[in-house]
């Protein structure tokens, strides 16, 4: 790795330079115009911290109860697809280092490690603390579906994630572009035939995981499918993909154990609001009633702290993780939510904040745009 890596964004840049150009564009590129990409980050700039001073913060603690699990911080990993694309251990490497770090991470369906292997990677971590939580597309094929999910009760991850938001894959430009397929000598190692591990080496002029999702996902998924999920599974299933109220309110109806706010890296629908605009009001809908995370557009620890405030109980990154992946392999993943955990140790103490239970709404106030025009 050429140089020091201080922020999120030097990870970028070094990524850029190892990682084959339709590989970075797969993982960075948004949907469209990637007007919505933009946004997911920009939208932290529309918030100030209020600190409060005279605190004595000379100790601040990070730690946090997820899903049942203590972790040192209120930051996990959250699901990215095919990292072995990156580095050769691909998400074996990023288990490790969230064991390593004490967080969680999720793992993707489409993982080029398969469950078992990356539940493995982490157990066998000495030291440290973390948890494994499935990121579940729910299939054509219900039985394929139920599968993963059964695999991964077998395997002792501790939560499903359900994806609520592809019934088909968002148009990302880039990929159409390069006709995105994975590198031959890979595949979606949870799946046995050609057609579902993303093998097949002719998909035509498209994006290959378009035509993908198209074949494989269900389009027709409704609110029904997370009453029959939690009926074939006694894990806690968080619905990954809600954007308002009204569905936040519906997830709550329909038994959701929790509810990440996402619009999917920006990859689906270009133009929804950014994730950190509307957390706000998916927590007011609730009523307290589930736990609500976050993703999208968290670049650093303020950007954490902000969303905490808002009252998400935890943030997921993706694309970040990527980057440390592919500069270092583990120890890019480390030195990456090292970075970001002291980071937002920082703001926590500039903000008078001595653990997570101080952060509150208080803390942070809309930008008044108008007043400077």
């Amino acid at each position: 790795m050429s140089g020091q890596c201080v922020c999120v964004s030097d990870f970028e840049k070094e990524a850029k330079r190892v990682l084959p150009k339709a590989v970075y564009d797969y993982y960075r590129s948004g949907a469209d115009e990637q007007s919505t990409l933009a946004d997911n980050v920009a939208a932290f700039n529309r918030w100030h911290l209020m600190p409060r001073v005279m605190r004595d913060v000379s100790i601040v603690d990070l730690s946090v109860n997820v899903l049942g699990h203590n972790l040192s911080m209120p930051l996990c990993v959250g699901a990215t697809a095919m990292q072995r694309m990156a580095h050769p251990a691909g998400e074996t490497a990023t288990a490790r280092a969230c064991k390593a770090v004490g967080t969680g991470m999720m793992l993707s369906s489409w993982a080029t490690s398969s469950i078992e292997e990356v539940m493995s990677a982490m157990t066998a971590t000495p030291g440290g603390s973390g948890a494994l939580w499935m990121q579940l597309y729910i299939y054509k094929d219900r039985e394929l579906t139920l599968s993963l999910v059964r695999r991964a009760e077998r395997a002792g991850y501790k939560a499903i994630f359900v994806t609520v938001d592809t019934p088909y894959l968002g148009k990302r430009l880039d990929d159409v572009r390069n006709r995105f397929k994975m590198p031959q000598h890979l595949r979606l190692s949870n799946f046995s035939t050609a057609a579902l591990a993303f093998s097949e080496e002719d998909y035509g002029s498209d994006s290959g995981l378009a035509v993908y999702v198209a074949n494989a996902i269900e389009p027709a998924l409704s609110w029904d499918d997370i009453t029959w999920l939690k009926k074939h599974s006694h894990l806690p299933v968080i619905v990954k993909g809600v954007l308002n109220g009204p569905d936040a309110v519906q997830a709550v109806h329909y038994g959701a154990d929790g509810i990440l706010v996402s619009n999917h890296g920006a990859r689906q629908l270009d133009g929804v609001p950014a994730t950190l605009d509307v957390l706000e009001e998916v927590v007011e809908a609730v009523q307290g009633r589930c736990d609500v995370f976050l993703d999208g557009g968290v670049r650093r620890g303020t950007d954490v702290l902000k969303a905490l405030a808002l009252g998400a109980k935890a943030v997921f990154i993706g694309r970040p993780v990527l980057w440390g992946l592919a500069c270092q392999g583990e120890e890019g993943v480390v030195a990456l939510l090292e970075l970001l955990k002291e980071e937002l140790r920082l703001a926590m103490a500039l903000s008078g904040c001595r653990s997570v239970s101080e952060v509150s709404r208080s803390l942070v106030r809309k930008v008044d745009f108008t007043s400077r025009m």
